[in-house]
């Protein structure tokens, strides 16, 4: 009887420590916002464009689309344009969810949101596997900027005579 007992404890100590997709699409949210405040501190920054450039010749943009009280609607690019669309590729739009301490890539294709990429009507199981290959790629790509030296320290405004017009995908 003690055997049985200390093995249904194992099994529902197992249990917790399992996440589903869900859960580590979650987990990845708040690694993320980690990674993004600790780079850029976006709460703190007012709408407009903001460049980092460290030196190596390939600045990145931070475009501040919207700033409200509780999310800030960020997108994260590289200034080389696609040869096809002309936009700016590679490009991550990004929600940031301050209350939450969550960061979530809503879409990381030039004109492209998830019913491009999925369909309009996709089983859940493959929504959350499209937004955990965008939020891996977002986290890789945050570790690698903060591995080259991006940050608050490097992040500029932009003047306004050399900003694009940024207009926000829906």
């Amino acid at each position: 009887m003690q055997q049985l007992i200390t093995r249904s404890r194992h099994a529902d100590a197992l249990s917790r420590l399992r996440l589903g997709k869900f859960g580590w699409l979650m987990a990845l949210y708040a690694e993320n916002h980690s990674l993004l405040q600790r780079l850029f501190e976006p709460a703190d920054l007012k709408p407009g464009s903001y460049e980092s450039d460290i030196g190596d010749g390939l600045p990145l943009q931070l475009d501040v689309l919207e700033q409200h009280r509780y999310t800030t609607e960020l997108r994260l690019t590289y200034n080389m344009l696609d040869p096809v669309t002309g936009e700016p590729d590679p490009s991550a739009y990004l929600r940031v969810y301050h209350d939450a301490r969550q960061v979530e890539a809503t879409h990381c294709y030039v004109g492209r949101r998830w019913q491009d990429v999925i369909g309009m009507y996709p089983p859940p199981a493959e929504v959350i596997g499209h937004r955990l290959r965008m939020n891996t790629f977002l986290g890789k790509w945050m570790h690698y900027l903060a591995e080259s030296g991006h940050g608050v320290a490097t992040l500029r405004l932009r003047e306004a005579a050399s900003v694009k017009k940024v207009e926000k995908v829906a």
